[in-house]
């Protein structure tokens, strides 16, 4: 068949859209204001039309524009019928948790009919970053990325792309997520996996239904592309690649890496890539496509494959049957950790060196665990309920909000004795582990921290239940991944192979199955930070804990105060 690809001009109107938005929010020069109206839209995805929670009724959400170093402010209007709160994925939010978003850990929620502005503060974050809510399972349909462009009189520390483009993968669910997550709480098991993955909202080719609204690149020969992928799916770790061409990966958490070419990109939960596309193969349409990749045998995922066309302008043959690209089976391990492994720092950060000599460690297991039922009338494994833990505390929501209970001294709500040691030492990582092991203990378990500690934080994967990969994610600290390996930590080799010249600089660290990885960080932002999974049914089982980071010496080194309309609990 013949094309002369009319959907350029809808690209180019797309790009102009978004500049004009960009240059309409810098025109005062002040802070500016953004309003997200949290509604329902209705949207037919796989033949069938639902309703979904949205901000300004878009899936995926509107992104947000800034450059290095500015402040804004987002008026979140909930016109909803669920409690939200809007989380701003790595941005450190210099002093100010009181905006972070994770409910009842640094606000209660916003309910139904109320509003919270929230002051987003942007500091040493540069690439592609991204908000999502941070309540229950919204953010299954409530994200969008965030770009954040360099200083004026600075520019990208490579060539100028002629065009940037974001990719959010995502995931759906025929039924309404809610009930999902209703369905999964009530019976103590699994929930049910997705139904779809998406590329910028549509499942694509390959699922009913789909193909019309398949999302289409339209590239000109020669020129580059910068591409800036988020993962915002709940609960898979994605393969990303696009047919016949290799992906640059020059960014990633907002920070910008060594060059590093690869024929597809490995992407978590909570994880941002910024990756060049060069346009310079013969022209025709490729597929672009995203598949799960899951090391575990026994746990359920969803293995459907999600794809978008990248397609030349011009005239030209296409191809009756388009180029799919390659990407690793489900379970290769290897492939996905060599890339991970390949990702280095371009730079170390002046103002966040690595800590040579952490002055903090911290060791903590990350496990999938189970509670008793009565009779055994759940259906979690051997009629139990499933639950996660972080050295073996199975973090539980508190009445008040974590940050509001500690800035006004508000006894009973948090234990601060977070252990620095798992309490329990096994084999962690044994392929038989007794069932007595599984059960942890509750509680709203954080970590103090004075100002200004150094750090290191060890995950240490375990093989309760079910050995799985972990993206584990930490609020208002990015860090260096200095080193991960699998099986059991060994505190005295281990280190000896830590990358401690040009480490990864993150925000969500991926901690392979029946494995390890260790970060280092500087603990100088004040205030409440969470720490969890971000595979989304292990952050409802508790894999979750905070870190409660002590004001500095000065006034400049302490939290600020909160702002007045915080959310009531």
């Amino acid at each position: 068949m013949w094309s002369n690809n009319k959907m350029l001009i809808l690209v180019v109107v797309f790009a102009f859209s978004l500049s004009k938005s960009f240059l309409h929010c810098q025109a005062n020069r002040g802070i500016r204001n953004y309003n997200f109206v949290v509604n329902e839209a209705t949207y037919e995805r796989l033949c069938e039309t639902k309703k979904i929670l949205t901000v300004n009724g878009q899936f995926p959400g509107q992104a947000l524009y800034a450059r290095k170093g500015d402040t804004i402010i987002v008026n979140v209007i909930n016109n909803g019928v669920y409690n939200i709160t809007i989380h701003w994925h790595g941005l450190n939010l210099p002093r100010n948790p009181w905006a972070d978003g994770p409910e009842y850990v640094t606000q209660c929620p916003i309910q139904p009919g109320n509003k919270f502005s929230q002051k987003v503060i942007f500091s040493i974050e540069e690439g592609t970053l991204w908000w999502h809510a941070h309540s229950d399972w919204s953010r299954a349909t409530v994200h969008g990325a965030i770009i954040i462009f360099p200083k004026h009189g600075t520019d990208y520390p490579f060539p100028k792309p002629d065009v940037e483009v974001p990719i959010i993968l995502g995931e759906w669910w025929k039924a309404d997520v809610m009930e999902v997550l209703r369905e999964a709480v009530a019976t103590g098991g699994d929930p049910n996996v997705s139904d779809a993955f998406t590329i910028n909202g549509q499942p694509g080719d390959l699922y009913p239904c789909s193909q019309p609204g398949t999302f289409k690149l339209n590239v000109d020969y020669g020129k580059t592309y910068l591409l800036r992928i988020v993962n915002a799916a709940m609960n898979d770790i994605l393969f990303f690649a696009i047919a016949n061409h290799k992906l640059r990966v020059v960014g990633a958490d907002g920070s910008y890496t060594k060059p590093l070419t690869s024929d597809y990109v490995v992407i978590a939960p909570g994880q941002t890539l910024d990756c060049l596309l060069y346009a310079n193969q013969p022209p025709n349409s490729y597929y672009m496509a995203a598949r799960a990749y899951s090391s575990s045998n026994v746990i359920a995922f969803d293995n459907t494959t999600t794809t978008g066309i990248l397609q030349y302008s011009g005239y030209y043959y296409v191809s009756p049957s388009l180029p799919f690209p390659y990407l690793p089976y489900y379970n290769d391990t290897n492939a996905a950790f060599e890339f991970l492994g390949n990702l280095r720092s371009l730079a170390i950060n002046i103002n966040q060196p690595i800590p040579m000599t952490p002055n903090t460690a911290i060791i903590s297991t990350i496990s999938i665990n189970t509670f008793p039922c009565p009779n055994n009338t759940c259906a979690g494994p051997n009629g139990t309920r499933l639950a996660a833990s972080m050295n073996n505390i199975s973090f539980v929501n508190p009445p008040v909000d974590i940050l509001e209970a500690y800035y006004n001294n508000i006894n009973g709500i948090f234990d601060d004795r977070f252990p620095s040691l798992p309490p329990l030492i096994f084999n962690f990582t044994a392929d038989y582990l007794p069932v007595s092991l599984q059960v942890p203990e509750r509680g709203t378990v954080v970590r103090v921290l004075e100002y200004n500690t150094t750090v290191e934080f060890v995950f240490q994967g375990t093989n309760l239940v079910s050995g799985i990969d972990h993206p584990m994610h930490l609020h208002g600290h990015s860090f260096y991944v200095v080193g991960y390996g699998f099986g059991n930590f060994n505190k005295s080799k281990d280190p000896l192979n830590y990358n401690i010249v040009d480490p990864p600089f993150r925000n969500t660290v991926v901690v392979p199955r029946n494995g390890w990885a260790a970060i280092r960080f500087t603990a100088n932002n004040p205030g409440v930070w969470f720490m969890h999974c971000h595979l989304e049914r292990h952050l409802t089982w508790g894999m979750d804990t905070a870190l409660l980071v002590l004001n500095g010496p000065s006034e400049a080194d302490s939290l600020l105060p909160p702002p007045p309309d915080m959310p009531p609990c």
